[in-house]
């Protein structure tokens, strides 16, 4: 999965469909360093809940998200 936080840093985060959203905020701790809890990811203009899993949103492998700082 490719996260773009608009800034200019693009990073891919290796991870499978039954992950929830936070256990992929926390997969993108580890490689950014930012907080899972400062993390909001978005699909098009939806925000992407921690507590559902990423393939009810229809996020596949090799889609992107965009990654905001809260």
């Amino acid at each position: 999965m490719l996260v773009n936080d608009r800034l200019g840093k693009k990073e891919r985060i290796p991870c499978r469909e039954h992950h929830t959203v936070l256990e992929l905020k926390r997969l993108i701790q580890q490689k950014t360093g930012t907080r899972a809890d400062k993390i909001r990811l978005q699909k098009w203009h939806s925000i992407l809940k921690d507590p559902i899993m990423i393939s009810d949103y229809e996020v596949h492998n090799g889609m992107s998200l965009e990654m905001y700082y809260n």
